[in-house]
């Protein structure tokens, strides 16, 4: 019973203690808060003040005044550094990062953060060579390696230095262990270069068309590696062309039927091509007529419809405008019939006999195409998944956010 006594007893001692060292501790602390809060001048809350409520011009004034008045202050440059970068100051964003890295006495870390962020400040001017070895020297650290390196990477698609982008990439790819789709396009810009120097280096595009698809197979089996395949494909195709293989060119063409329907607009004509050079074009404009009633395309749609004009045969396209546009009425495809109409009668050539009635019915669908054009243009177009860039021509690198397989083949009212 004593030793129990002697247990509560000292217990009601300690207790009270902890609290008291506790009340101190946080006096101190509070103190301590308050010294340093009295320290910072005026102008650090009115710049704190003017960020809240977006007033950037001032915000940034009253800064600069406190960072005149404490050097010290690098957490304070960093911003200022990202505001003036934000702002597109681009030159004085340059210098708050460049008095930082001047400064002897700059920890490690905050020497990182100012490389990167200058890395950041050169890209944006445009100024790629000082960037990319601002990057560089971040390449190996902790803190900034896949940041620096996905920003290489960046430079290195803007430049177009393909073997240099492959590199960076792999470097990524052993930093994350994660694919990398673009990987894939690096290699075939390259094969495509290989394929337009004079003479073609075929062997040089072969190469790089096999190293593709074998980083397509650590890809996973997504709506991105349609994009894949089909351009691969492609490029095998011209590759058949140059090597003189029409069967192999068409087997590779057909193939992007099979394994990516959605880009078949892309290789519609030169298999029609290929099938019209062999004096098979009919079958080849069955084929197309087949595979287009199960993946519409306006594309396709208005490759198909100039064949059957080509082959002046308007009757048979103009059932064939009524069956697409019956089942997918769309103010665009009704705009490119009535083009080919216009183009068929050939109005410039219109002969003497031609009636008055006829020339009457001629010009009456001239003008309806007038009036339907100037609706359908707005929709003639792709568009980025990712940002929304809208363009005409089709892209497997968007121009607008440079990501890579994100520009559908579909146009707006195709879709």
């Amino acid at each position: 019973m004593e030793v129990g006594v002697d247990f509560e007893v000292w217990w009601l001692i300690l207790i009270p203690i902890v609290f008291a060292l506790g009340w101190i501790a946080a006096r101190v602390d509070f103190r301590q808060m308050l010294s340093e809060t009295k320290q910072l001048p005026d102008s650090y809350f009115r710049g704190l003040n003017f960020l809240l409520n977006e007033d950037h011009d001032k915000a940034i004034d009253a800064f600069i005044e406190v960072a005149k008045l404490d050097t010290e202050t690098t957490e304070l440059h960093f911003a200022l550094g990202n505001l003036f970068r934000r702002r597109g100051e681009i030159e004085r964003a340059i210098r708050v990062h460049q008095s930082l890295l001047n400064r002897a006495d700059l920890p490690l870390k905050d020497q990182e953060q100012a490389l990167y962020q200058i890395g950041q400040d050169f890209f944006k001017a445009g100024m790629f060579d000082r960037s990319e070895e601002a990057f560089q020297k971040v390449m190996n650290s902790q803190s900034y390696s896949v940041a620096a390196t996905r920003n290489l990477i960046r430079i290195y698609e803007s430049v177009h230095d393909w073997p240099k982008a492959i590199e960076a990439v792999t470097k990524l790819q052993a930093l994350l262990n994660e694919s990398v789709p673009a990987l894939i396009h690096y290699h075939c810009e390259l094969a495509e270069q290989a394929l337009q120097a004079k003479p073609a280096n075929l062997a040089e595009a072969i190469k790089h068309l096999d190293q593709a698809e074998h980083a397509l197979q650590y890809n996973s089996l997504d709506e991105h590696s349609e994009a894949s395949i089909a351009r691969i494909v492609m490029l095998r195709a011209d590759i058949a062309v140059l090597q003189g293989q029409p069967e192999n060119q068409r087997l590779q063409l057909e193939h992007v039927l099979q394994e990516a329907p959605t880009y078949s607009s892309l290789v519609a004509e030169k298999l029609l091509k290929n099938y019209q050079q062999a004096g098979e074009l009919s079958k080849g404009l069955h084929l197309l007529a087949q595979h287009f009633k199960e993946h519409f395309s306006l594309d396709l749609f208005v490759i198909l419809l100039r064949h059957y004009r080509l082959d002046e045969d308007d009757e048979a396209a103009r059932r064939f405008a009524a069956d697409v546009l019956r089942e997918h009425p769309t103010l665009l495809g009704l705009s490119k019939f009535l083009e080919s109409e216009i183009q068929s009668q050939d109005i410039a050539d219109t002969s003497e006999s031609t009636s008055s009635s006829a020339l009457a019915e001629i010009l009456d669908v001239n003008y309806l195409h007038k009036i339907i054009h100037k609706h359908a243009q707005r929709l003639d177009r792709r568009e980025c998944r990712a940002c929304g860039f809208q363009a005409q021509s089709f892209y497997w690198q968007c121009p607008g956010c440079n990501q890579w397989e994100t520009y559908s083949t579909q146009r707006l009212e195709g879709k």
